[in-house]
Order: structure tokens, then C-alpha cells, then sequence
């Protein structure tokens, strides 16, 4: 079967076929994706009316949150309507679409974690000159970089899977539409593909993880790296699509939700500006009333 013929769909297994753990697992996973949500439009929102906080390094965190609300809501959501409907079918162009912003939005977290390293390497190392070595101008180029990075290594990844042909079977032993897990319904020759995304994946973590500093940057790269690494850089002979699955509930959804708590809500400056933000609304529901 082609692939790219139209109106192919492909057929997500998902994490379990107990259908007593089925309403459960919807549970957790709403829990864990509104907390999401709160966490990293909270910490944008904060970032945004708090003059104090127009700093680089919440600048590279309001990103990093836009970020993780943008893979997660690529997959989550998806997850939840298979688990509460049954709905395990998804098209063709959605699991490409899927796929990509996931892609996308994984690897721009990878270069702005680089890049926030950079600046607490600047803060530290070389406190004299911070305020002229990440200016403006720096902080714009080298998020904008990292956009430009993520999406142009979605669109390999995306372009060289769905251009491989498919077995006549399309189920894809995920719960969402990761580059394994599709790279595995492949009938052609797929090494080309598999030595391209250990390259890639080699390439991206080593960058970030040569310049990563301070306890806290070191515990998220940690979390991130350790599943991508177990995930992506493992020969496809040695997948177990079982322990994947759990690797992959990590970094495509847990890591969203405890990024803002791991940098920001230990952070004395937000906890003053989400004080500050508390008792505005509190004085005007005061006044209202």
C-alpha cells in the first residue's frame, strides 16, 4: 500500500486495551493537560505584564512555555479522545501533522534549553559584561533560531517517513503518531531513515547537553535527554513499543507540565509578580462587588 494514497488512515494502539483502565487513565491525563495549560499560559501571561520580568532569562522561559503548550496540545488531546470515545483512527494528514508539530516544537525546546544555558553561562561567567552580551537583538536571534531549527528538523524527519511505503497493516503501536513508531509500518528499506534520525537526534541532545549549567536547567535537560535518548537512539531492533509508550507519557507530557514548576515557581521574581498579580484581582473583585 502507498502511502500517499489519499484518504489513507492509520490506526493508534494507544497505551492499554483494558478497558477498565480506560476512564482512569483519562482522568490523569485531563488532570496533568489543564495543569499544563496553567502552568505555561499562566507563566506567558505573567512574564507579559510584569516589567520586572522583561529579562532574558524569562524572555527564553515565556518561549520555553509557549513551547511545551505546543507539543503537548499536539498530542494530549488526542490521547483523551481516543481514551474516552474509543476514537483510535487518525487520518493520514493528521498523524503528518501531528507528527511534525510535535517534532517541531520537541526540537525548539532542545535549542532553547541550549540557549537559556548560554545566558545563566553569561550571568555567571561572565557577569561584566551580560548586559552586552545578551542584548536585545541576541536573545531575538537566537530564539528565532531555535524556531527555524525545530521546524526545519520536523520537516526532514516528516518528509523522509511519509515518503516511505507502508505494509498493507497500518497500526501504529502508539498513542500518537511518533517517528519510531510510523518509521516501523515501513516495508522499504528503512536504514537510511533510522541512521538520519539517530544523526539527528545524537546532534540535538549533545548541543544542549554540552552547554547546560545551574541544578535546576540540569534536572529538566536531564528528565527531557534521558527519554529521548532511551526513545531515539536505540537500534530499532532493540524497541520494546511497550516501554516506549511509558517513555514517550514523559517528555510529551509530563515534562509540559513540570517545566514551569521546575524554573519559575521556586523563582523569588515570579512568586513576587504572581503575588502582585493575586492582589490586583482581589482589589478589583473588591471593587466590583
Amino acid at each position: 500500500m502507498d502511502n500517499r494514497t489519499e484518504g489513507t488512515q492509520f490506526i493508534l494502539l494507544g497505551l492499554t486495551n483494558a478497558p477498565e483502565l480506560q476512564i482512569p487513565l483519562f482522568i490523569m491525563f485531563t488532570l496533568i493537560y489543564l495543569i499544563t495549560l496553567a502552568g505555561n499560559l499562566g507563566m506567558m501571561m505573567l512574564i507579559l505584564l510584569d516589567s520586572r520580568l522583561h529579562t532574558p532569562m524569562y524572555f527564553f522561559l515565556s518561549n520555553l512555555s509557549l513551547v511545551d503548550f505546543g507539543y503537548s496540545t499536539a498530542v494530549t488531546p488526542k490521547v483523551m479522545a481516543g481514551l474516552l470515545r474509543g476514537d483510535q483512527v487518525i487520518s493520514y494528514n493528521a498523524c503528518a501533522a501531528q507528527m511534525f508539530f510535535f517534532v517541531a516544537f520537541a526540537t525548539v525546546e532542545n535549542y532553547l534549553l541550549a540557549s537559556m544555558a548560554y545566558d545563566r553561562y553569561a550571568a555567571v561567567c561572565k557577569p561584566l559584561h551580560y548586559t552586552t552580551t545578551m542584548t536585545t537583538g541576541v536573545c531575538a536571534r537566537l530564539a528565532i533560531g531555535s524556531y527555524i531549527c525545530g521546524f526545519l528538523n520536523a520537516s526532514f524527519h516528516v518528509g523522509d517517513i511519509f515518503s516511505l511505503s507502508l505494509c498493507n497493516s497500518n497500526p501504529v503501536h502508539h498513542f500518537f503518531c511518533d517517528v519510531p513508531a510510523v518509521m516501523a509500518l515501513s516495508c522499504s528499506d528503512k536504514h537510511i531513515s533510522e541512521v538520519f534520525l539517530v544523526f539527528m537526534s545524537s546532534f540535538n541532545a549533545l548541543f544542549a547537553l554540552l552547554v547546560s549549567t545551574c541544578a535546576s536547567h540540569l534536572t529538566t535537560v536531564s528528565i527531557f535527554y534521558g527519554t529521548v535518548i532511551f526513545m531515539y537512539l536505540q537500534p530499532s531492533s532493540s524497541h520494546s513499543m511497550d516501554t516506549d509508550k511509558i517513555a514517550s507519557v514523559f517528555y510529551s507530557m509530563v515534562i509540559p507540565m513540570l517545566n514551569p514548576l521546575v524554573y519559575s515557581l521556586r523563582n523569588k521574581e515570579v512568586k513576587c509578580a504572581f503575588k502582585k498579580v493575586v492582589e490586583k484581582a482581589i482589589f478589583s473583585i473588591g471593587l466590583a462587588i
